[in-house]
């Protein structure tokens, strides 16, 4: 009987805690619909790898490691950055770059999303993190999930299970955090600008050759963000190409569901009680939301000012400034139920979409250039 609970005695109140954290995680994925393909994982993986002598993660049995398969699977998936890069090709074939090419324009709206980014990095050096740790906090900001994975991996920051778990949790908090920095932001009378949409068709040479000439111009502008806009633009070329039905549906699907389940489970093995439980991340949840706060209030204020230069008539709704975020497509119908809340003959779907999926292209790019300048 003393065999059988002895392990009992090895509990510790700080893996009760995280026990806690993965229910939590669990709550949110189930009674919340708070992307639960990650957060479900994710929270029974802080389970699994807190319980005492957990044999998932690796342990010293008899005076010899024992590797746990969580272990294996961070560093066949995650330490090379194979599962980040396997779901950008999933979220890639997702993505229709249309709106954006209909208004090429709405780039830049992109760009200005990214502000919070560079702020925070600046923020978290400031409070004592490591340069490369800063970075890699700071890309918390753009709510892209494989990002942040990306470039906290290739920083190796010690911090990256709680960088994790803050970019999905604000992806999934889209809804709730934006709309009240949105509206303190705005006018009522901003609010309730129209756009015009006007209806073009964008040829399949030209949807063809998009990835691959985005591609090449980052390649030569931010070498190190080449595999991550890379395979991004390469799931789009296997949408877009139209003799790759199947693979597209099933990149759009199966891929980057069964990758978002596997990389929910494994990134687990960053949130060990001893790692996970310090002052430093609660100092990154609240620096990750600085950064999500500030590249909405970036995209925001950047529409504002253009909208200085703009006759009335021709203004834009500095709401769509919001969906510079890469959280797609999340942000933008957050902007367009925010319009038509204001106005129920708003429709700024397709203005918001085209900013949001430039907020995609973009913060890849904010994180190569990171790379780049601090690798």
């Amino acid at each position: 009987m003393n065999e059988l609970f002895f392990n009992v005695a090895n509990i510790t109140w700080q893996q009760a805690v995280m026990w806690a954290i993965g229910g939590i995680l669990i709550y949110l994925a189930i009674k919340k619909d708070m992307e639960p393909t990650l957060l479900l994982p994710m929270g029974f993986g802080a389970i699994l790898v807190n319980l005492p002598m957990s044999g998932a993660v690796t342990q010293i049995y008899d005076g010899a490691p024992e590797v746990g398969i969580i272990d294996v699977l961070f560093n066949s998936g995650i330490a090379n950055e194979l599962f980040p890069l396997l779901l950008f090709i999933g979220i890639g074939a997702m993505i229709d770059f249309g709106p954006l090419l209909t208004n090429p324009k709405l780039m830049i709206f992109g760009a200005a999303a990214q502000f919070g980014i560079f702020f925070t990095l600046s923020l978290a050096a400031l409070m004592g993190f490591d340069l490369k740790d800063a970075a890699s906090i700071a890309i918390i900001g753009a709510a892209d999930g494989p990002t942040s994975i990306f470039v906290a991996n290739f920083f190796q920051s010690k911090y990256i299970g709680a960088i994790m778990v803050a970019a999905y949790s604000y992806m999934a908090l889209v809804p709730i955090v934006q709309p009240p920095v949105i509206k303190l932001l705005t006018t009522k009378k901003e609010r309730l600008i129209r756009m015009q949409y006007k209806q073009k068709n964008v040829s399949k040479k030209t949807r063809i050759l998009f990835p691959i000439v985005i591609t090449m111009i980052t390649g030569i502008v931010s070498p190190r963000s080449v595999a991550l806009i890379g395979f991004l633009m390469f799931g789009n070329l296997i949408r877009e190409c139209g003799v790759l039905g199947s693979l597209s549906e099933t990149a759009q699907k199966v891929l980057s569901n069964l990758v978002t389940l596997l990389l929910g489970i494994t990134i687990a093995t960053k949130m060990q009680a001893e790692q996970f439980l310090t002052k430093e991340t609660f100092m990154i949840l609240g620096l990750g939301l600085v950064a999500f706060i500030f590249d909405t209030a970036g995209g925001v204020i950047f529409a504002k000012v253009v909208n200085l230069f703009l006759k009335d008539g021709n203004k834009i709704n500095p709401m769509i400034g919001a969906a510079g975020i890469s959280a797609f497509p999340m942000s933008a119908r957050v902007v367009h139920k925010m319009g038509l809340k204001e106005d129920n003959q708003n429709f700024l779907l397709m203005h918001s979409v085209g900013v949001n999926v430039s907020g995609q292209i973009a913060s890849v790019i904010a994180g190569g250039l990171i790379l780049t300048l601090i690798g």
